[in-house]
């Protein structure tokens, strides 16, 4: 949440100056959250509450694209998580009101479990129940000091096509993304999951649009098979004519052929 008023604050035209500004500012930031938690917030702060939208589980921000279903606010990305140049794996902090009703109460009995373990220097049963959350989607996480409950998200990204890491050019593209999101806090505008589960979505870091970045840099390709935006195309074009990254090369491998010659060879590739 703070994440989203600090990006709110940063792309204002003027800071809010007065505590009626402050709270439309935070309404604007926030407004994907269930309204009681929204004037919660607000009066913590002892800002007014201006007008707000409707409570509903299923609010779309107006703001936000035709399609996004829902928005994802990740933990830092660990680099070890970003699996190539177009895809990584999230977690999102159960904290987050989006996911606070939702965590299943097993979950929290096998933390609860976890600390009593740890408390009592069990580390062999603290790890099998850290094993135990694992299998059910969720993993304790060590984020400034603290430790964060969060749910895992696989994550492809919309649009765009990297090589695959045992393609020339894979592991300059993985890298190029590690660059981009490694470490950091994203926002995903989560469009729905593909065939294999992932959820397929917009990626945004400190303000910047992670597929632009990908396309105009040449780490990638256009996938025209799953997305039509013209400026995807006009990315993937300005880094062919300026011969950036894998279009440095007079021929280079598609991602689609290249899988389809794997499988064609009974070699499984997502």
């Amino acid at each position: 949440m703070y994440q989203n008023m600090l990006e709110a604050y940063k792309n204002a035209r003027t800071p809010p100056r007065t505590p009626e500004e402050a709270a439309q500012l935070v309404v604007s930031a926030l407004n994907w959250i269930q309204r009681a938690d929204l004037e919660g917030i607000l009066e913590f702060y002892n800002f007014p509450i201006p007008s707000l939208p409707a409570a509903s589980s299923n609010h779309r921000p107006s703001s936000l694209p035709e399609g996004v279903q829902f928005v994802l606010n990740t933990l830092p990305v660990h680099n070890q998580n970003i699996g190539d140049g177009d895809g990584f794996t999230a977690y999102v902090a159960t904290t987050d009101p989006r996911e606070s009703g939702n965590v299943p109460i097993e979950v929290h009995e096998m933390v609860i479990a976890r600390t009593e373990a740890r408390n009592r220097r069990d580390y062999k049963s603290a790890d099998a129940l850290q094993s135990r959350l694992k299998e059910a989607g969720y993993k304790i996480i060590v984020c400034s000091d603290e430790e964060i409950l969060a749910r895992k998200y696989r994550i492809r990204m919309r649009g765009i096509d990297a090589p695959e890491l045992k393609m020339t050019y894979g592991k300059e593209s993985k890298s190029a993304l590690v660059k981009l999101i490694g470490g950091k806090r994203t926002t995903i505008h989560v469009y729905g999951q593909d065939q294999f589960d992932r959820y397929v979505g917009d990626v945004y870091c400190n303000g910047v649009f992670i597929q632009e970045k990908m396309l105009k840099n040449g780490h990638a390709w256009h996938f025209t098979t799953y997305d039509k935006r013209p400026e995807f195309a006009k990315w993937e074009r300005e880094a062919r004519a300026a011969q950036r990254g894998l279009f440095a090369s007079l021929n280079p491998e598609k991602p689609w052929d290249w899988r389809r010659e794997q499988r064609n060879g009974g070699i499984q590739v997502y």
